[in-house]
Protein backbone atom coordinates (compact mmCIF):
# COMPACT_ATOMS: atom_id res chain seq x y z
CA UNK A 1 0.00 0.00 0.00
CA UNK A 2 1.69 3.16 -1.22
CA UNK A 3 0.06 6.55 -0.67
CA UNK A 4 2.83 8.52 -2.35
CA UNK A 5 1.09 10.65 -4.98
CA UNK A 6 1.64 9.67 -8.58
CA UNK A 7 3.44 12.12 -10.85
CA UNK A 8 0.08 12.90 -12.45
CA UNK A 9 -1.55 13.52 -9.07
CA UNK A 10 1.34 15.71 -7.95
CA UNK A 11 1.10 17.79 -11.12
CA UNK A 12 -2.66 18.30 -10.77
CA UNK A 13 -2.28 19.11 -7.06
CA UNK A 14 0.29 21.81 -7.78
CA UNK A 15 -1.88 23.34 -10.48
CA UNK A 16 -4.99 23.19 -8.31
CA UNK A 17 -3.24 24.70 -5.29
CA UNK A 18 -2.01 27.57 -7.47
CA UNK A 19 -5.53 28.14 -8.81
CA UNK A 20 -6.99 28.12 -5.30
CA UNK A 21 -4.38 30.56 -4.00
CA UNK A 22 -4.41 32.90 -6.98
CA UNK A 23 -8.10 32.89 -7.87
CA UNK A 24 -10.49 31.01 -5.58
CA UNK A 25 -9.54 32.22 -2.10
CA UNK A 26 -9.35 35.89 -3.19
CA UNK A 27 -12.78 35.51 -4.85
CA UNK A 28 -14.53 34.31 -1.68
CA UNK A 29 -15.24 37.83 -0.41
CA UNK A 30 -16.42 38.94 -3.87
CA UNK A 31 -18.70 35.91 -4.07
CA UNK A 32 -20.26 36.67 -0.68
CA UNK A 33 -20.70 40.36 -1.52
CA UNK A 34 -22.41 39.61 -4.84
CA UNK A 35 -24.66 37.09 -3.10
CA UNK A 36 -25.55 39.60 -0.38
CA UNK A 37 -26.22 42.44 -2.83
CA UNK A 38 -28.58 40.27 -4.89
CA UNK A 39 -30.96 39.79 -1.94
CA UNK A 40 -31.48 36.20 -3.10
CA UNK A 41 -29.73 33.49 -1.04
CA UNK A 42 -29.75 31.19 -4.10
CA UNK A 43 -28.40 33.75 -6.58
CA UNK A 44 -25.50 32.63 -8.76
CA UNK A 45 -22.75 35.25 -8.30
CA UNK A 46 -21.14 36.27 -11.62
CA UNK A 47 -17.66 35.75 -10.17
CA UNK A 48 -18.33 32.01 -10.18
CA UNK A 49 -18.61 31.97 -13.96
CA UNK A 50 -15.26 33.75 -14.14
CA UNK A 51 -13.72 31.09 -11.90
CA UNK A 52 -15.23 28.30 -13.98
CA UNK A 53 -13.79 29.77 -17.17
CA UNK A 54 -10.37 30.01 -15.54
CA UNK A 55 -10.60 26.42 -14.24
CA UNK A 56 -11.37 25.15 -17.73
CA UNK A 57 -8.47 27.13 -19.19
CA UNK A 58 -6.14 25.50 -16.65
CA UNK A 59 -7.46 22.00 -17.30
CA UNK A 60 -8.99 21.76 -13.83
CA UNK A 61 -12.49 20.76 -14.92
CA UNK A 62 -14.49 17.62 -14.03
CA UNK A 63 -11.54 16.40 -11.98
CA UNK A 64 -13.73 13.77 -10.29
CA UNK A 65 -14.69 11.94 -13.50
CA UNK A 66 -12.84 8.62 -14.02
CA UNK A 67 -13.48 8.61 -17.79
CA UNK A 68 -10.80 10.43 -19.81
CA UNK A 69 -13.49 11.49 -22.29
CA UNK A 70 -15.00 13.75 -19.66
CA UNK A 71 -12.13 14.60 -17.28
CA UNK A 72 -8.53 13.75 -16.52
CA UNK A 73 -9.40 10.11 -15.77
CA UNK A 74 -7.91 10.11 -12.29
CA UNK A 75 -8.09 7.13 -9.95
CA UNK A 76 -10.16 7.53 -6.79
CA UNK A 77 -7.08 7.86 -4.59
CA UNK A 78 -5.70 10.58 -6.89
CA UNK A 79 -8.92 12.56 -6.90
CA UNK A 80 -9.14 12.27 -3.11
CA UNK A 81 -6.10 14.52 -2.78
CA UNK A 82 -7.64 17.11 -5.09
CA UNK A 83 -10.98 16.99 -3.25
CA UNK A 84 -9.17 17.96 -0.06
CA UNK A 85 -7.58 20.96 -1.75
CA UNK A 86 -10.91 22.13 -3.17
CA UNK A 87 -12.59 21.56 0.20
CA UNK A 88 -10.52 24.33 1.78
CA UNK A 89 -12.93 26.80 0.18
CA UNK A 90 -16.72 26.55 0.04
CA UNK A 91 -16.62 27.76 -3.57
CA UNK A 92 -13.68 25.61 -4.70
CA UNK A 93 -15.57 22.48 -5.79
CA UNK A 94 -18.13 24.35 -7.90
CA UNK A 95 -15.40 26.36 -9.62
CA UNK A 96 -14.01 23.07 -10.98
CA UNK A 97 -17.45 21.52 -11.70
CA UNK A 98 -16.84 19.06 -8.87
CA UNK A 99 -19.61 19.95 -6.42
CA UNK A 100 -22.37 17.79 -5.00
CA UNK A 101 -24.95 16.66 -5.93
CA UNK A 102 -23.88 17.05 -9.55
CA UNK A 103 -20.81 14.83 -9.23
CA UNK A 104 -22.89 11.90 -8.00
CA UNK A 105 -25.59 12.51 -10.57
CA UNK A 106 -23.05 12.65 -13.38
CA UNK A 107 -21.52 9.39 -12.18
CA UNK A 108 -24.98 7.76 -12.16
CA UNK A 109 -25.68 8.91 -15.71
CA UNK A 110 -22.22 7.81 -16.85
CA UNK A 111 -22.64 4.33 -15.35
CA UNK A 112 -26.33 3.66 -15.92
CA UNK A 113 -27.72 6.23 -18.36
CA UNK A 114 -28.81 5.41 -21.88
CA UNK A 115 -27.10 7.23 -24.76
CA UNK A 116 -30.20 9.44 -25.06
CA UNK A 117 -30.18 10.27 -21.33
CA UNK A 118 -26.49 11.03 -21.49
CA UNK A 119 -26.91 13.35 -24.45
CA UNK A 120 -29.87 15.19 -22.91
CA UNK A 121 -28.59 15.54 -19.33
CA UNK A 122 -25.02 14.29 -18.82
CA UNK A 123 -23.41 16.36 -21.55
CA UNK A 124 -24.78 19.75 -20.31
CA UNK A 125 -23.89 18.80 -16.72
CA UNK A 126 -20.33 17.97 -17.75
CA UNK A 127 -20.15 21.25 -19.65
CA UNK A 128 -21.44 23.21 -16.64
CA UNK A 129 -24.44 24.51 -18.58
CA UNK A 130 -27.01 23.22 -16.06
CA UNK A 131 -27.20 21.94 -12.48
CA UNK A 132 -29.14 18.99 -11.03
CA UNK A 133 -30.68 17.71 -7.80
CA UNK A 134 -30.98 14.33 -6.08
CA UNK A 135 -34.33 13.52 -4.46
CA UNK A 136 -34.14 10.59 -2.08
CA UNK A 137 -34.86 11.67 1.52
CA UNK A 138 -38.49 11.96 2.65
CA UNK A 139 -40.08 13.79 5.60
CA UNK A 140 -42.61 11.11 6.51
CA UNK A 141 -40.25 8.14 6.97
CA UNK A 142 -36.86 7.44 8.54
CA UNK A 143 -34.77 7.79 5.40
CA UNK A 144 -31.66 6.39 7.08
CA UNK A 145 -33.22 3.11 5.86
CA UNK A 146 -33.53 3.66 2.12
CA UNK A 147 -36.04 0.83 1.80
CA UNK A 148 -38.51 3.09 3.66
CA UNK A 149 -38.87 5.39 0.66
CA UNK A 150 -42.59 5.88 -0.05
CA UNK A 151 -42.80 8.03 -3.19
CA UNK A 152 -44.67 5.93 -5.74
CA UNK A 153 -43.56 5.42 -9.33
CA UNK A 154 -46.32 3.69 -11.30
CA UNK A 155 -46.08 2.58 -14.92
CA UNK A 156 -49.01 3.69 -17.07
CA UNK A 157 -48.49 2.83 -20.73
CA UNK A 158 -45.44 4.67 -21.99
CA UNK A 159 -45.19 6.86 -18.90
CA UNK A 160 -44.32 6.71 -15.23
CA UNK A 161 -46.49 8.61 -12.76
CA UNK A 162 -44.85 9.92 -9.57
CA UNK A 163 -46.63 10.84 -6.35
CA UNK A 164 -44.95 11.72 -3.08
CA UNK A 165 -42.95 14.25 -1.12
CA UNK A 166 -39.20 14.72 -0.75
CA UNK A 167 -37.07 17.04 1.33
CA UNK A 168 -33.37 17.87 1.71
CA UNK A 169 -33.28 17.77 -2.08
CA UNK A 170 -29.89 19.40 -2.47
CA UNK A 171 -29.38 21.78 -5.38
CA UNK A 172 -33.07 22.26 -6.09
CA UNK A 173 -33.19 25.99 -5.31
CA UNK A 174 -30.75 26.99 -8.01
CA UNK A 175 -32.28 28.58 -11.12
CA UNK A 176 -29.87 26.55 -13.21
CA UNK A 177 -31.12 23.27 -11.70
CA UNK A 178 -32.95 21.63 -14.60
CA UNK A 179 -33.37 17.97 -13.64
CA UNK A 180 -34.01 15.76 -10.60
CA UNK A 181 -32.92 12.18 -10.13
CA UNK A 182 -35.81 10.82 -8.06
CA UNK A 183 -35.87 7.57 -6.09
CA UNK A 184 -39.18 5.90 -5.39
CA UNK A 185 -40.98 2.56 -5.31
CA UNK A 186 -42.09 0.77 -8.47
CA UNK A 187 -43.00 -2.61 -6.94
CA UNK A 188 -43.98 -2.89 -3.27
CA UNK A 189 -44.35 -6.67 -3.60
CA UNK A 190 -40.72 -7.23 -4.58
CA UNK A 191 -37.96 -8.08 -2.06
CA UNK A 192 -37.10 -4.98 0.05
CA UNK A 193 -33.98 -4.05 -1.93
CA UNK A 194 -35.68 -4.52 -5.32
CA UNK A 195 -38.69 -2.27 -4.76
CA UNK A 196 -36.94 1.02 -5.57
CA UNK A 197 -36.21 2.62 -8.93
CA UNK A 198 -34.76 5.92 -10.12
CA UNK A 199 -36.16 8.19 -12.80
CA UNK A 200 -35.15 11.47 -14.38
CA UNK A 201 -37.68 14.26 -13.82
CA UNK A 202 -37.17 17.61 -15.55
CA UNK A 203 -37.76 20.40 -13.06
CA UNK A 204 -40.40 22.09 -15.22
CA UNK A 205 -42.58 18.94 -15.46
CA UNK A 206 -46.22 19.67 -14.49
CA UNK A 207 -46.93 18.51 -10.94
CA UNK A 208 -43.42 19.25 -9.60
CA UNK A 209 -43.62 21.92 -6.89
CA UNK A 210 -40.56 23.19 -5.04
CA UNK A 211 -42.30 24.11 -1.79
CA UNK A 212 -39.56 25.74 0.29
CA UNK A 213 -35.91 25.82 1.20
CA UNK A 214 -34.76 24.21 4.44
CA UNK A 215 -32.22 26.28 6.35
CA UNK A 216 -29.32 24.61 8.16
CA UNK A 217 -28.65 26.10 11.61
CA UNK A 218 -30.11 29.34 10.29
CA UNK A 219 -28.03 29.35 7.11
CA UNK A 220 -29.78 29.40 3.74
CA UNK A 221 -27.37 27.24 1.78
CA UNK A 222 -26.81 28.79 -1.61
CA UNK A 223 -27.50 25.55 -3.49
CA UNK A 224 -30.59 24.99 -1.39
CA UNK A 225 -32.07 21.98 0.35
CA UNK A 226 -35.65 21.89 -0.83
CA UNK A 227 -38.92 20.27 0.07
CA UNK A 228 -40.40 19.10 -3.23
CA UNK A 229 -43.91 17.84 -3.92
CA UNK A 230 -44.62 15.40 -6.77
CA UNK A 231 -48.31 15.29 -7.67
CA UNK A 232 -49.30 13.08 -10.63
CA UNK A 233 -45.99 13.90 -12.27
CA UNK A 234 -45.79 12.16 -15.65
CA UNK A 235 -42.50 11.42 -17.40
CA UNK A 236 -41.73 9.14 -20.37
CA UNK A 237 -40.90 5.55 -19.47
CA UNK A 238 -37.55 6.15 -21.19
CA UNK A 239 -36.63 8.39 -18.21
CA UNK A 240 -36.14 5.27 -16.06
CA UNK A 241 -32.48 4.85 -15.11
CA UNK A 242 -31.32 1.26 -15.74
CA UNK A 243 -34.10 -1.23 -14.89
CA UNK A 244 -37.03 -1.29 -12.50
CA UNK A 245 -35.82 -2.41 -9.09
CA UNK A 246 -32.26 -1.12 -9.61
CA UNK A 247 -32.74 1.98 -7.46
CA UNK A 248 -31.02 0.64 -4.36
CA UNK A 249 -28.09 -0.70 -6.37
CA UNK A 250 -27.71 2.65 -8.14
CA UNK A 251 -27.81 4.54 -4.84
CA UNK A 252 -24.99 2.40 -3.45
CA UNK A 253 -22.91 2.93 -6.59
CA UNK A 254 -23.55 6.66 -6.28
CA UNK A 255 -22.86 7.04 -2.58
CA UNK A 256 -19.55 5.10 -2.41
CA UNK A 257 -17.41 7.54 -4.41
CA UNK A 258 -19.49 10.42 -3.04
CA UNK A 259 -18.39 9.58 0.49
CA UNK A 260 -14.75 9.86 -0.55
CA UNK A 261 -15.52 13.30 -2.00
CA UNK A 262 -17.37 14.43 1.13
CA UNK A 263 -14.71 13.12 3.50
CA UNK A 264 -11.74 14.61 1.73
CA UNK A 265 -13.52 17.95 1.43
CA UNK A 266 -14.19 17.70 5.18
CA UNK A 267 -10.47 17.19 5.76
CA UNK A 268 -9.79 20.23 3.60
CA UNK A 269 -12.21 22.24 5.78
CA UNK A 270 -10.40 20.98 8.88
CA UNK A 271 -7.06 22.09 7.43
CA UNK A 272 -8.52 25.54 6.75
CA UNK A 273 -9.80 25.75 10.34
CA UNK A 274 -6.45 24.64 11.77
CA UNK A 275 -4.62 27.30 9.75
CA UNK A 276 -7.07 29.97 10.97
CA UNK A 277 -6.67 28.74 14.55
CA UNK A 278 -2.87 28.97 14.39
CA UNK A 279 -3.00 32.40 12.78
CA UNK A 280 -5.42 33.78 15.35
CA UNK A 281 -3.57 32.23 18.31
CA UNK A 282 -0.32 33.78 17.11
CA UNK A 283 -1.82 37.26 16.65
CA UNK A 284 -3.88 37.63 19.84
CA UNK A 285 -2.44 38.48 23.25
CA UNK A 286 -4.04 37.69 26.61
CA UNK A 287 -2.55 38.54 30.00
CA UNK A 288 0.67 39.69 28.40
CA UNK A 289 1.36 36.63 26.24
CA UNK A 290 0.24 35.37 22.81
CA UNK A 291 -2.66 32.94 22.99
CA UNK A 292 -0.43 30.46 21.14
CA UNK A 293 1.78 30.10 24.24
CA UNK A 294 -1.07 28.67 26.34
CA UNK A 295 -0.73 24.96 26.99
CA UNK A 296 -4.37 24.15 26.31
CA UNK A 297 -4.28 25.95 22.94
CA UNK A 298 -1.09 24.10 22.01
CA UNK A 299 -2.88 20.85 22.94
CA UNK A 300 -5.75 21.77 20.63
CA UNK A 301 -3.36 22.52 17.78
CA UNK A 302 -1.38 19.30 18.28
CA UNK A 303 -4.50 17.14 18.66
CA UNK A 304 -5.97 18.70 15.53
CA UNK A 305 -2.89 17.84 13.49
CA UNK A 306 -2.88 14.25 14.79
CA UNK A 307 -6.59 13.73 14.12
CA UNK A 308 -6.47 15.26 10.64
CA UNK A 309 -3.59 12.99 9.66
CA UNK A 310 -5.39 9.90 10.97
CA UNK A 311 -8.58 10.78 9.09
CA UNK A 312 -6.66 11.51 5.90
CA UNK A 313 -4.78 8.21 6.01
CA UNK A 314 -7.97 6.23 6.60
CA UNK A 315 -9.69 8.02 3.71
CA UNK A 316 -6.73 7.48 1.37
CA UNK A 317 -6.64 3.80 2.33
CA UNK A 318 -10.35 3.58 1.50
CA UNK A 319 -9.84 5.28 -1.86
CA UNK A 320 -6.92 2.92 -2.60
CA UNK A 321 -9.12 -0.08 -1.79
CA UNK A 322 -11.88 1.20 -4.08
CA UNK A 323 -9.32 1.43 -6.88
CA UNK A 324 -7.82 -2.00 -6.21
CA UNK A 325 -10.53 -4.32 -4.84
CA UNK A 326 -13.74 -2.36 -5.49
CA UNK A 327 -16.45 -0.70 -3.42
CA UNK A 328 -17.95 -3.94 -2.16
CA UNK A 329 -14.75 -5.01 -0.43
CA UNK A 330 -14.21 -1.52 0.98
CA UNK A 331 -17.63 -1.31 2.68
CA UNK A 332 -16.22 -1.22 6.22
CA UNK A 333 -13.70 1.45 5.34
CA UNK A 334 -16.27 3.55 3.43
CA UNK A 335 -18.55 3.46 6.47
CA UNK A 336 -15.65 4.26 8.80
CA UNK A 337 -14.48 7.38 6.97
CA UNK A 338 -18.04 8.70 6.77
CA UNK A 339 -18.07 8.68 10.58
CA UNK A 340 -14.48 9.73 11.18
CA UNK A 341 -13.89 12.63 8.78
CA UNK A 342 -16.88 14.86 9.65
CA UNK A 343 -16.33 14.29 13.38
CA UNK A 344 -12.66 15.22 13.11
CA UNK A 345 -13.53 18.33 11.09
CA UNK A 346 -16.13 19.35 13.68
CA UNK A 347 -13.62 18.99 16.52
CA UNK A 348 -11.01 21.11 14.73
CA UNK A 349 -13.51 23.77 13.69
CA UNK A 350 -14.91 23.94 17.23
CA UNK A 351 -11.43 24.51 18.66
CA UNK A 352 -10.78 27.20 16.06
CA UNK A 353 -14.04 28.91 16.99
CA UNK A 354 -13.00 28.91 20.64
CA UNK A 355 -9.63 30.47 19.83
CA UNK A 356 -11.37 33.18 17.78
CA UNK A 357 -13.64 34.09 20.70
CA UNK A 358 -16.74 36.03 19.71
CA UNK A 359 -15.46 36.40 16.16
CA UNK A 360 -15.62 32.63 15.76
CA UNK A 361 -19.39 32.50 15.96
CA UNK A 362 -19.87 35.50 13.66
CA UNK A 363 -19.94 35.63 9.88
CA UNK A 364 -16.74 37.72 9.85
CA UNK A 365 -14.88 34.39 9.69
CA UNK A 366 -15.88 31.23 7.80
CA UNK A 367 -15.82 29.03 10.92
CA UNK A 368 -19.49 29.21 11.92
CA UNK A 369 -20.60 28.37 8.39
CA UNK A 370 -18.02 25.57 8.19
CA UNK A 371 -19.26 24.07 11.45
CA UNK A 372 -22.90 24.16 10.30
CA UNK A 373 -22.01 22.55 6.99
CA UNK A 374 -19.85 19.84 8.57
CA UNK A 375 -22.54 19.04 11.14
CA UNK A 376 -24.93 18.14 8.33
CA UNK A 377 -22.43 15.52 7.11
CA UNK A 378 -23.12 13.45 10.21
CA UNK A 379 -26.58 12.95 8.68
CA UNK A 380 -26.11 13.30 4.91
CA UNK A 381 -25.48 10.07 2.98
CA UNK A 382 -26.60 8.13 6.05
CA UNK A 383 -26.28 9.06 9.74
CA UNK A 384 -23.28 8.00 11.82
CA UNK A 385 -25.34 5.37 13.61
CA UNK A 386 -26.15 3.46 10.40
CA UNK A 387 -22.50 3.42 9.34
CA UNK A 388 -21.45 2.22 12.80
CA UNK A 389 -24.06 -0.53 12.59
CA UNK A 390 -22.58 -1.63 9.26
CA UNK A 391 -19.10 -1.77 10.76
CA UNK A 392 -20.24 -3.61 13.88
CA UNK A 393 -22.14 -6.25 11.90
CA UNK A 394 -19.08 -7.03 9.80
CA UNK A 395 -16.89 -7.22 12.90
CA UNK A 396 -19.35 -9.53 14.64
CA UNK A 397 -19.93 -11.82 11.65
CA UNK A 398 -17.07 -14.26 12.42
CA UNK A 399 -18.36 -14.73 15.97
CA UNK A 400 -21.87 -15.78 15.00
CA UNK A 401 -22.75 -19.12 16.59
CA UNK A 402 -23.27 -21.93 14.12
CA UNK A 403 -26.91 -22.41 13.29
CA UNK A 404 -28.30 -25.93 13.94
Amino acid sequence: MDFAPSDRCREYTERLEAFMAERVHPAEAVYEEQLRESGDPHFEPPVMEELKAQARERGLWNLFHPDEQHGPGLEVVEYATLAEVMGRSHIGPEACNCSAPDTGNMEVLSLFGTPEQQEQWLRPLLDGEIRSAFAMTEPDVASSDATNVQLSIVREGDEYVLNGRKWWTSGAMRERCKVFIVMGKTDTSAPPHRQQSMVLVPRDTPGVTVKRNLNVFGYADQEGHAEVLFEDVRVPATNLIAQEGDGFLISQARLGPGRIHHCMRAIGAAERALALMCERASQRVTFGKPVATRANVQDWIAESRIEIEMARLLTLKTAWMMDTVGNKHARTEIAAIKVAAPNVALKVIDRAIQVHGGGGVSDDFPLAWLWAHMRTLRLADGPDEVHKMTIARRELAPYKPDQP
